[in-house]
């Protein structure tokens, strides 16, 4: 008899939507924070200033707004789970649009707040079962949200790096389901349940092919906190780094997840 198929993880809108302001808010605070000189340092985003970095933030709210203003379409052809592998875009025309966005909004705080009132009111409009015509197909807008807590948390952490001592802070229920997205996109891509992947104490998901485990401790584990699995699953640290760093525990031949990662570039 073939294994009983996974039943797909669920999010609680109402604390989805309170995340995602959260997160924004927790921008918008540090944001006004910076200086002229910090919005002109670095980031580890290629040739992006921490102020396109910002202005570019705002788009992941801003997609939202952006979607609801299209005709609703008919039908849904995707999941939640296709958005990570979908994501992949021209990273030229993404930084593009943030240069622009940064040059036309010079107080990027009044920038960030118009987006966020036009966001509270899109969803004060709209049910989360309302389709919306995502780059990728249709999704329904509670789940397209969830998608915006990875933006949110993967964008504080790029500030975060690129100033020293910002400090943004991670809405817990954000990085929850950041964490829990990414963790579930792994076992989309290497189904079977001979490897434990454990992201404490958010998400534990099975995953690789081979001998399934039933009981007691299983064969192969993989162990990271919920910042340092976000960064490997997009990119801004590599496996084997972290091993050698100790961010990572892993034990077994099917514990190495080098090749399976990243999960959006």
């Amino acid at each position: 008899m073939p294994p009983a198929r996974k039943r797909a993880r669920t999010y609680d809108p109402a604390k989805i939507r309170a995340a995602v302001h959260a997160q924004f808010g927790n921008v918008r605070e540090a944001v006004r924070t910076l200086t002229p000189e910090q919005l002109a340092l670095p980031t580890r985003l290629g040739r992006w200033t921490v102020r396109e970095l910002v202005a570019h933030t705002g788009t992941a709210l801003g997609a939202v707004s952006r979607f609801v203003d299209l005709p609703e379409p008919v039908g849904k052809d995707v999941t939640l789970l296709d958005w990570p592998f979908a994501n992949a875009a021209d990273a030229d025309t993404i930084a593009d649009v943030g240069r622009r966005l940064a040059e036309q909004n010079p107080d990027l705080d009044a920038h960030l707040g118009d987006i966020e009132r036009r966001f509270t009111e899109d969803l004060a409009r709209h049910r989360g079962t309302r389709l919306l015509a995502t780059g990728i197909g249709p999704l329904p807008l509670a789940d397209y949200l969830v998608t915006r807590t990875v933006e949110l948390v993967v964008h504080s952490d790029d500030l975060n790096a690129a100033v020293p001592g910002l400090g943004i802070p991670y809405d817990r229920q954000a990085l929850a389901a950041a964490t829990r997205l990414l963790a579930d996109a792994l076992a989309r891509k290497a189904p079977g349940a001979s490897t434990e992947v454990r992201i404490p104490p958010f998400a534990v998901v099975q995953c690789v092919e081979g001998p399934r485990h039933t009981r007691g401790t299983p064969p192969n584990v993989v162990e990271t906190d919920p910042l340092t699995w976000i960064r490997l699953a997009t990119g801004r640290a590599q496996w084997a780094t972290a091993l050698a760093d100790a961010k990572v525990s892993a034990s077994g031949e099917r514990a190495d997840l080098g090749g399976l990662l990243p999960l959006m570039a």
